[in-house]
């Protein structure tokens, strides 16, 4: 089995169990599946008092049912949202991937990448760049499991049938580790 790792983070964001397709040479895009998830239990200590803590609003309850996508739950990818609970604006977003555009470049020549490799992330990158950015509105935006604000943001929409969600990520800022 391969996983992927984003390789500013370390994060683990992906599996070959999931199908890759190439996209201009530096995005991956992989379908996801979406699925209800009931929160897990909440456990509390012995000797605790939930009730003096402000944790005890469900208790006894179920734990709340979400809708989760499948690359979410499986990596513990975490929603990318503002102080009011939306997504950064895409002037933020923007700026983000200026910052990990160099970061990867970087990532690339320390670990000795091959010179065709860099190439084809410098010529391909400018247009993912424009193409997600004119898309930006469409996307979800998740983060890796470290919530480190420099790594790969995994942008998640849905096919033109509007039902199956997909995910993109940079082909170039992962790793792929055999286990």
């Amino acid at each position: 089995m391969l996983i992927y790792q984003d390789i500013i983070s370390g994060d683990e964001v992906l599996s070959d169990t999931f199908k890759i397709e190439e996209v201009d040479k530096v995005l991956w895009t992989v379908d996801c599946k979406k699925y209800l998830k009931r929160a897990g239990e909440d456990f509390v200590l012995e000797g605790a008092n939930p009730s003096a803590e402000g944790g005890d609003e469900d208790a006894g309850g179920e734990g709340e049912a979400v809708m989760v996508h499948d690359i979410e739950d499986q990596f513990r990818l975490n929603w990318l949202k503002t102080e009011e609970g939306l997504k950064p604006s895409k002037d933020a977003f923007k700026g983000h991937l200026k910052t990990y555009m160099k970061k990867v470049l970087t990532k690339l020549t320390e670990k000795g990448a091959p010179a065709e490799k860099i190439a084809e992330f410098k010529a391909g990158a400018p247009g993912a760049v424009k193409k997600i950015l004119a898309n930006y509105d469409n996307y979800d935006v998740l983060m890796g499991q470290s919530m480190d604000g420099d790594a790969m943001h995994i942008l998640i929409d849905f096919r033109e049938d509007g039902v199956t969600p997909y995910a993109t990520l940079w082909k170039h800022g992962l790793e792929e580790i055999k286990v």
